[in-house]
């Protein structure tokens, strides 16, 4: 069978985080239960009301190119895109069109066609019976549109850009991109072509991806059925020729389909409009923008302005402090997450252990590794659905960490006393320092104290001295372990085995 080559463009919505709606004066708050509350004469569509461009989500769109390395455009404006449906009160979207405000860029590797700003729709709610009912809250909130290149050709790529490009919109300040919510929404323009072709393949458009799971095997799932489709096309022109291919073969049409996650594959939704359709023409009712000549939208203002971005954050990880690049995107990967980390880092600092302003590499290592591996470990055993909360990291505060690595830095705590103390910390509160010291696991140091223990260890051990003697390395670790025994597991083992090394005439 013939070798196909998936091509994947992604066109992504994400709700910005204003404080108002993208050309009225309404809220802009996403957790609005009561349906219908946060509207006006403006974004209902009302005749004669008319519209003013909301400054911040300009700006936000602007930081979003600049992040991604775009053209930020001179001039721009906004266009009406015409089509009717009840979601859409005034019969048309304002949105933008032969302007956009970026073109180009990249994230994560991913080549961008350009990122808008138009107004969101509102909500349709079809499952209460014979009747739809209409919320318009969402209505005209401000909504960034973001256009790949062609460029992807596989579903893990597509569901690994989506995640970059969440952790942009949230270290920006420029939206939450919460997908359950809405508030990001993916859609995928998927076809297949024969290895080689220079044409792409008829293209079909999955609609209203909610979930990273969800982007991921919807793609795979239209992979495999224009594979299926076309391997069916190829074999029943090699049997009949190509009057039995046009008379009994499925055809792949450009079409908008939609995700049911219950039969975990796609459905026909309607025809794919083009561009043409929508009769696009300049919104009279808005001014044309040159964004040169507000001050605050240049480019060097906006880069001054921007945050440690989600891949300098990995970098300054692995390279600055050595952690791997598994340790790195999981705390880059979980903004909660990595906010406590550097809350950590922030009091490991204040306790001294920086050096020229920087925290010591070994600390962070530490601190990487009791975080990720033991504390997040008790949190998810906790978690109902896996997600780790601000509010379930706040069991143990930052600074309660920060003073148990300090402990640890000091030689007062051993590694395991210290994964004690950190379930001791979860499941019953307190600080390091009292939690050691009621419980008996301060690290012993006393090297008079510990020369006699380890003298009667060597006493009653002639084997392993023996053996040590003889050259087995294995053996004094034996010795050192015997020691660890001895004292309960109270011992420093690094003064252990300094003692034993002195005591043995090593």
């Amino acid at each position: 069978m013939t070798k196909y080559i998936p091509t994947i463009g992604l066109e992504i919505h994400a709700e910005l985080a204003t404080r108002t709606k993208m050309f009225c004066a309404c809220a802009n708050n996403t957790d609005e239960k009561i349906p219908n509350t946060n509207v006006c004469p403006v974004c209902m569509g009302h005749p004669g009301t008319l519209p003013v461009i909301n400054k911040q989500a300009v700006k936000l769109v602007l930081k979003m190119g600049a992040a991604a390395g775009g053209k930020l455009a001179d001039f721009t404006e906004f266009d009406r895109k015409n089509y009717f449906y009840p979601d859409i009160p005034k019969g048309y979207q304002i949105s933008q069109y032969k302007y956009p405000l970026v073109q180009g860029g990249e994230i994560d590797g991913v080549a961008l066609t350009r990122i808008h700003l138009e107004e969101d729709t509102a909500k349709s709610t079809h499952d209460t019976g014979a009747d739809s009912l209409v919320d318009f809250n969402r209505a005209g909130l401000p909504l960034m549109e973001l256009v790949t290149e062609p460029v992807i050709h596989d579903a893990q790529t597509a569901s690994r850009f989506a995640k970059e490009l969440q952790l942009l919109l949230q270290s920006l300040g420029a939206g939450e991109a919460n997908m359950e919510k809405g508030e990001m929404r993916v859609e995928a323009n998927i076809s297949i072509a024969p290895e080689g072709a220079t044409k792409f393949g008829t293209k079909v458009e999955v609609k209203n991806l909610n979930s990273f799971r969800a982007v991921e095997r919807a793609i795979a799932y239209e992979i495999a059925r224009h594979t299926k489709i076309l391997d069916a096309a190829e074999r029943a022109k090699s049997e009949g020729g190509a009057a039995s291919v046009s008379a009994t073969a499925e055809k792949i049409v450009q079409e908008t389909r939609g995700w049911d996650e219950k039969t975990q594959s796609t459905f026909s939704q309607r025809a794919k409009e083009d561009s043409h359709d929508y009769r696009y023409f300049p919104d009279p009712d808005l001014p044309k923008l040159y964004i040169s000549e507000i001050s605050e939208f240049s480019l060097a203002t906006l880069k001054a302005e921007l945050p440690e971005l989600p891949w300098q954050k990995r970098e300054r990880y692995q390279k600055v402090y050595g952690l791997t690049p598994k340790e790195a995107e999981m705390l880059v990967g979980s903004p909660e997450v990595g906010a406590y980390f550097e809350a950590i880092l922030a009091g490991l600092a204040a306790n001294g252990t920086a050096t020229s302003g920087a925290v010591d590499p070994k600390s962070v290592k530490l601190a990487a590794n009791y975080l990720l591996s033991d504390y997040i470990g008790l949190l998810k055993a906790a978690a109902v659905e896996g997600e780790i909360s601000v509010e379930m990291l706040a069991k143990i505060a930052p600074t309660a960490f920060s003073e148990l690595l300090q402990m640890i830095a000091n030689g007062k705590l051993s590694s395991r006393a210290a994964k004690d103390i950190i379930a001791i910390m979860y499941a019953e509160g307190g600080t390091p320092q009292v939690i050691a010291d009621a419980r008996g696991l301060i690290q012993k140091n006393d090297e008079g104290e510990l020369k006699k223990i380890m003298a009667e260890v060597i006493a009653q051990n002639a084997k392993a001295v023996a053996d040590y003697r003889a050259g087995k390395a294995a053996a004094l670790q034996s010795l050192v372990g015997q020691g660890m025994k001895a004292t309960k597991g109270g011992a420093n083992p690094e003064i252990l085995k300094k003692i034993t090394l002195e005591l043995l005439g090593a």
